[in-house]
């Protein structure tokens, strides 16, 4: 069953990496909405990545068919438009032009196609993709000791807390690789996958869903190092503190668990027309913010041009480029997995 506001929340996520980076590029409002805050765009990203995976398989026998299932769908759905515009980058990158992102040699270019490195938001791909391994192991604990997974979850972020994440990058013979990235996201991976695997199970008291409870997504300004009352280093470390990562787990939980599934302004075609547009949304905003912003136009047109100019990419992106190829990939695999159950099945003997 989908959760349909669940296509708001990812659209806003990308409309909070959107506006940062516009912010940055442009200084809009003297960049207020900028400063590295679109991190908490990409923080939604990932906690919506592992709620999603575990609600849809954790609950669900793990078989080598559904293994399958699971990679088929999780590569149909990433991999092949970052791909495309890695080597699109590639080209244009060797050709002089920057247009889409900077990669200036093959190792470079081999970094990005083993999800080692990204660079400018391709960076966030890397720990979404090792991710999907790490949780095949968490599935394989569900089926079996579904305990385990939150020793491993409480474990980890342990590890993580006192070893101050590792900084873990370098080069290997000249390609580039970065562990750090993938340290720093797996708290919001883990806490998707334990709102996953109660979202099922547990039960909201009706005078607790409330649609007062979306003003949560008010907290994520709140924490801009440029808006936020915080006086600590927290709103500099983003990635790095766990005070960052309870608030936006409280966000995330409100609008999961608490927001109606009805709510008018999360559950609505706008919503769900960002939410299918939002992965290319992502990946293709950054160059169409820098070409606009080469216009001398006044900001405030330049944010309306991106941001129109921006969706109609996206759109087409999704509509022409990722939702055909993703059924392509699938259905070939359904084909794959038809021919094998044929081949499988004892044929009958002549009389």
């Amino acid at each position: 069953m989908e959760i349909r506001k669940l296509n708001a929340l990812r659209g806003i996520a990308a409309i909070i990496v959107f506006v940062t980076h516009f912010s940055d590029i442009t200084h809009w409002l003297d960049g207020a909405l900028g400063g590295g805050a679109g991190a908490y765009g990409v923080m939604l990203f990932f906690l919506l990545s592992g709620f999603l995976m575990s609600h849809l398989y954790l609950g669900t026998g793990f078989t080598p068919r559904g293994v399958k299932h699971y990679f088929v769908a999780r590569f149909a759905r990433v991999v092949p438009l970052y791909l495309l515009v890695v080597f699109a980058s590639f080209t244009l990158t060797q050709g002089g032009s920057d247009l889409l992102y900077h990669i200036p040699d093959h190792q470079a270019l081999l970094a990005h196609v083993l999800f080692l490195h990204g660079d400018s938001v391709l960076w966030s791909i890397p720990p979404e993709v090792q991710f999907y391994v790490l949780f095949v192991l968490l599935w394989l604990f569900a089926a079996t000791r579904r305990g385990y997974i939150y020793l491993l979850i409480v474990g980890s972020l342990l590890l993580l807390f006192f070893t101050n994440f590792p900084r873990i990058y370098g080069e290997i013979q000249g390609v580039p690789y970065n562990q750090f990235t993938v340290l720093r996201s797996l708290p919001y991976f883990f806490i998707g996958v334990i709102f996953g695997l109660h979202y099922k199970t547990l039960t909201i008291p009706p005078y607790l869903r409330k649609h007062g409870f979306i003003l949560a997504l008010c907290l994520i300004p709140l924490m801009y190092p440029e808006l936020s009352p915080v006086t600590s280093d927290a709103k500099n470390r983003m990635w790095l503190s766990y005070e960052v990562l309870l608030v936006m787990s409280v966000v995330f939980f409100c609008v999961v668990f608490l927001v109606p599934d009805n709510n008018i302004l999360l559950a609505n075609k706008v919503g769900d027309f960002f939410g299918k547009i939002s992965y290319s949304l992502y990946l293709l905003h950054m160059p169409v913010i820098t070409f606009i912003h080469q216009f001398d136009w006044v900001v405030e047109i330049k944010l309306v041009a991106s941001f129109a100019l921006s969706t109609a990419v996206a759109f087409v992106s999704f509509a022409c480029i990722e939702r055909p190829i993703a059924g392509f990939i699938r259905r070939s695999a359904d084909v794959g997995n038809l021919k094998q159950t044929e081949r499988a099945r004892p044929k009958a003997r002549p009389f």
